[in-house]
């Protein structure tokens, strides 16, 4: 079977013939016909998670996928073959023909979407809905700050807020700045030519997708008791709990946050960081707001599965307004 994946950290995606998957009792055999590519895995082809999601090389790479049931699990009730699912695997491998995946992770592709922007959803959707709903539980009438709100995740965080009843902050720049205020955004920054630091303050929540910098004058906006929540990173001690790592790496990792962590409690806020998880019961609700009319995918720049290598360079490089997918 054709994948693409990696051989060695820091080497560029290859192609790899790799054995057909091997379909569990509670999986489903996915026929790939589109996988999202996403920032994460950049980062692991780059070796950045090396250290505390050690992974097996070679490795095939992709996080979203979108396809139909070719053969289900002997305990699988949800699903049957034929089914349109789309999700995001608990472990990667949708840069493939074929894949398996668990049951639970998969929910049906919302009718009103083709299987390229299904496919660019469930990383991105799932990451907004569990900053906003699991993690921050945003009511009617709170503030929240979306960084790069023209961005996959920013322009479905957005929508998400707005549904919540949020009054929403974005930042964005050039073409961006349309595309946010069409998606509902009450307050947009020009990141080049403006401050959101000096412009925003008294928010419940911030969803950082930057890091650094960004991340550090993010404090300075939240009301006292406020949240910020970075999914760029650095990670934070419950990560560390969660991912299961040994006590040297958890003492490493909450080293790696320590500073932001101190500065959000002299500002009487806090920060954490998010890993997203899979989750087909989440998506399910996701679907019911793409079906609604509440929700719409991010913008979809297709290639062939054949240039896998060249648009995650792509994606890499900046190159990608949306969402980079791969289609068959």
């Amino acid at each position: 079977m054709h994948a693409f994946g990696i051989t060695a950290y820091q080497q560029p995606l290859t192609r790899m013939e790799v054995a057909e998957p091997v379909v569990g009792p509670h999986d489903v055999l996915v026929d790939v016909e589109a996988a999202g590519l996403n920032h994460l895995d950049e980062k692991i082809r780059a070796g950045e998670f090396k250290a505390i999601l050690p992974a097996s090389l070679p490795l095939v790479l992709g996080h979203d996928v979108a396809g139909t049931v070719l053969q289900v699990g002997t305990d699988v009730r949800a699903f049957a073959v034929g089914d349109r699912v789309y999700g995001r695997p608990a472990r990667p491998g949708t840069f493939a023909e074929r894949v398996a995946v668990a049951e639970a992770d998969l929910a049906p592709v919302p009718a009103s979407l083709g299987m390229a922007e299904a496919a660019a959803l469930p990383l991105v959707s799932l990451t907004a809905w569990q900053v906003l709903v699991e993690r921050g539980r945003v009511q009617p009438g709170q503030k929240v700050l979306v960084h790069a709100g023209a961005g996959a995740v920013g322009s479905v965080a957005i929508q998400l807020a707005k549904h919540l009843g949020a009054h929403v902050a974005t930042t964005a720049s050039g073409d961006g700045l349309a595309l946010v205020r069409e998606l509902g955004a009450d307050v947009v920054v020009d990141y080049r030519t403006q401050d959101f630091a000096a412009q925003l303050s008294g928010y419940d929540l911030v969803l950082d997708s930057l890091g650094g910098d960004n991340l550090t004058r993010s404090l300075g906006v939240l009301r006292p008791g406020g949240r910020a929540i970075g999914i760029a990173g650095p990670p934070d001690p419950a990560f560390a709990r969660q991912a299961g790592l040994n006590p040297l790496l958890r003492l490493a990792v909450a080293g790696l946050s320590s500073k932001v962590r101190r500065q959000a409690r002299r500002a009487g806020v806090s920060y954490e960081f998010l890993f997203m998880h899979a989750s087909g019961e989440q998506l399910r609700e996701i679907t019911a707001l793409v079906e609604a009319g509440t929700l719409r995918p991010p913008t979809v720049e297709a290639f062939d599965l054949g240039r896998t290598p060249e648009a995650l360079a792509a994606l890499a490089e900046g190159r990608v307004r949306g969402k980079a997918v791969v289609t068959r």
